[in-house]
């Protein structure tokens, strides 16, 4: 990643189950969840504010990854604070309390 990123804890846990799931469901895709997340936080380390608020949820923005039905949600000031790697149709708002 190229600049100050962090993910909370709960959101790095998700992310590791994530990829688990994934390399369980194919050889490789795991790796592939793997670098579209990390890919969605460079993009998002260089430009924080190009991405929605999350309406009801300020401060948090979204991102949405391309290939996978996953969203980062995250927070920025002094850096990025990944807040969640929240799949797209389960518990949408879960993670309000990590704000």
């Amino acid at each position: 990643m190229t600049g100050p990123a962090v993910f909370h804890p709960e959101a790095a846990d998700e992310f590791a189950d994530a990829v688990a799931w994934y390399e369980r469901q194919q050889l490789g895709l795991g790796d592939g969840f793997e670098d579209a997340v990390y890919g969605g936080v460079d993009r998002i380390v260089e430009r924080p504010l190009a991405w929605p608020v999350w309406v009801g949820y300020a401060p948090a923005r979204v991102f949405n990854l391309q290939r996978f039905p996953f969203r980062l949600v995250y927070t920025h000031g002094d850096g990025v604070l990944v807040i969640a790697v929240a799949h797209m149709k389960r518990r949408p708002g879960y993670w309000a309390s990590r704000l």
